[in-house]
């Protein structure tokens, strides 16, 4: 039985999604090389200003909570960084297309060849299904995998942090149609001629609190992937999650906290279910993606290749 909880001193942030609830606090990256250690030891980073708006700005692409601005506009990252940073090189052929799969709305990127592949529910951030979020659905698709990212927000995407509030306090409100789509969705894969009924779920800050919830749900998964997303803690939930767990954190983290990571770790050691979690020193909320003003490059790619070593071990082996 694996089970790891392993705190990464780095120069990235590592993996924080946005939250969906409403928070605001940026913090500076650190600079320290990648090393590992065997406790956390956090030391905040000053926080960083705000932006004001400029012409230079470019319209909301995925920023993060922390760093929209008042008008909706936020400094994003170098274009095209996705491919280098997610090992978006010598990619296997896909083909994609928005569809529905179970009855849930969203999009689908698999392989082109013909044969039979593990599969992926994919969750958005609280922004929606947006362009960052299928893009990732088709990286991950060309390493070998049908990749069905779900909308749950039946086709709005925001494009400013109080769409965003509004879209996902929609579905916590609501929390068990989104469950219900979700598991629909897991359903649907299955049935599918060209997958191999090997299940995960992934997502990130919003989605991955939703990860978790599929997890906790009837709906039977392979493995579940969660990037710093709003966590249960306590025995009586989190015996019924589906393991093996793979679960990215920043220590810096203010919508996650890491007090929150070690007591989910402890609870996943208690009960013995199989589980790896990483907690990246100085790493701060929705550091894993590339839009956002957070965004730590070498953090990303590290967890990233977890990321897909996790799935390949749980979902190909034979």
């Amino acid at each position: 039985m694996r089970t790891t909880l392993t705190v990464l001193v780095t120069a990235l942030v590592l993996l924080s999604g946005c939250s969906g609830m409403g928070g605001t606090t940026t913090d500076a990256p650190s600079t320290a090389a990648p090393t590992a250690t065997e406790a956390p030891t956090a030391t905040p980073t000053p926080m960083a200003e705000t932006t004001e708006a400029s012409d230079e700005q470019t319209a909301h692409m995925g920023c993060q909570p922390g760093e929209v601005n008042k008008n909706g506009t936020c400094t994003v990252a170098v274009s095209g960084q996705n491919a280098e940073i997610f090992s978006a090189e010598n990619l296997s052929a896909i083909t994609a297309e928005e569809t529905t799969i179970g009855g849930t709305p969203g999009y689908l990127a698999r392989p082109a060849d013909n044969g039979t592949y593990p599969a992926v529910v994919m969750v958005h951030e609280w922004w929606g299904l947006n362009e960052n979020i299928k893009h990732m659905a088709d990286i991950l698709a060309g390493q070998g995998y049908v990749v069905f990212a779900v909308d749950l927000y039946d086709g709005e995407v925001a494009m400013n942090s109080s769409e965003a509030g509004r879209l996902s306090g929609q579905v916590r409100e609501n929390p068990d149609v989104a469950v219900s789509k979700m598991s629909a969705a897991v359903s649907g894969l299955r049935d599918r001629a060209d997958t191999t009924k090997q299940v995960a779920s992934l997502g990130w800050c919003f989605g991955g609190g939703q990860s978790l919830q599929l997890s906790l749900s009837e709906a039977e998964l392979n493995a579940t992937v969660i990037y710093y997303g709003t966590l249960a803690t306590d025995e009586e939930t989190l015996q019924r999650i589906d393991g093996p767990v793979l679960g990215i954190f920043g220590s810096e983290d203010q919508v996650v906290p890491v007090e929150d990571v070690r007591a989910f770790n402890q609870t996943l050691d208690d009960l013995g279910v199989e589980h790896e979690v990483y907690v990246y020193e100085g790493a701060n909320h929705a550091f894993a993606n590339p839009s956002g003003q957070s965004f730590e490059p070498e953090a990303t790619r590290d967890a990233w290749s977890k990321t897909l070593d996790f799935l390949d071990r749980t979902l190909k082996q034979e």
